[in-house]
């Protein structure tokens, strides 16, 4: 795990006269996994918004801790994936370098082409999202945010909807691929205590605040007493076995 730090100070949110964000202070460790849990409607995607720039705070500063840089390049996972329908695969993974980046046809094609096989999605390269499976879609949708070679991936809700089973196996995946590309993962999850399994630190937010910053086993042994009927102490933080 890197001494570096993903460092928000004061960072605060409202809309209209409704606070969701209270001058939040965190240090994110780059190289991890951190998991911000809560219930809904407290804030946690307005987190991870302004954080990807995608929601502009009122206050606040994010920057890289010991230095004077701001936030490096980050990906963002949504819930639902949001894939293009109108787009392949090959086609909805090289969108943001087209967007972004300056590259030509054969080195955006031999870029994608590559990602596309370590992912695994060589058979589906020219289908389109509601051909391919739900997996695959998560899949593609990583591959889609990997493509820019971020250093950090916010990933909302990822397993919204899923089964037990597709719900580990995208854990899984997540755990898997940030050891084999080395991104730093912050993720919103309601799926507790199940996502303790694969994160480093967990984040509670609650009206606002980060009520509770530390290792999901601290966590289960020792509650907060505002988080006890929110948590099961006695459920391990291991996968259940298969």
């Amino acid at each position: 795990m890197s001494d570096l730090s993903l460092q928000l100070r004061g960072l605060s949110k409202r809309f209209g006269e409704q606070v969701i964000l209270d001058s939040i202070d965190l240090d994110i460790p780059l190289n991890s996994h951190t998991t911000v849990i809560g219930k809904s409607g407290t804030g946690k995607s307005v987190l991870l918004k302004c954080i990807s720039g995608l929601l502009k705070p009122e206050a606040g500063t994010i920057r890289i801790s010991n230095s004077d840089q701001s936030i490096p390049q980050c990906a963002y996972m949504f819930q639902q994936n949001a894939l293009f329908d109108s787009l392949s695969v090959f086609e909805n993974i090289s969108l943001p370098l087209r967007e972004k980046e300056k590259i030509s046809p054969k080195a955006l094609s031999d870029r994608v082409n590559d990602l596309i096989s370590q992912l695994g999605l060589q058979d589906a390269t020219s289908k389109y999202p509601a051909e391919i499976s739900g997996g695959m879609k998560k899949r593609v949708a990583l591959a889609r945010a990997l493509i820019t070679n971020p250093e950090i991936i916010l990933f909302d809700e990822p397993t919204t909807g899923l089964d037990p089973e597709r719900k580990f196996a995208v854990f899984d995946m997540i755990r898997n691929y940030r050891q084999q590309f080395g991104f730093t993962v912050l993720m919103v999850s309601h799926d507790v205590p199940e996502v303790f399994g694969i994160t480093d630190q967990v984040a509670w937010l609650d009206a606002g605040k980060v009520k509770y910053w530390g290792t999901p086993k601290d966590l289960l042994q020792s509650p907060p007493k505002e988080l006890e009927g929110f948590l099961n102490p006695k459920l391990s933080t291991d996968k259940p076995a298969a």
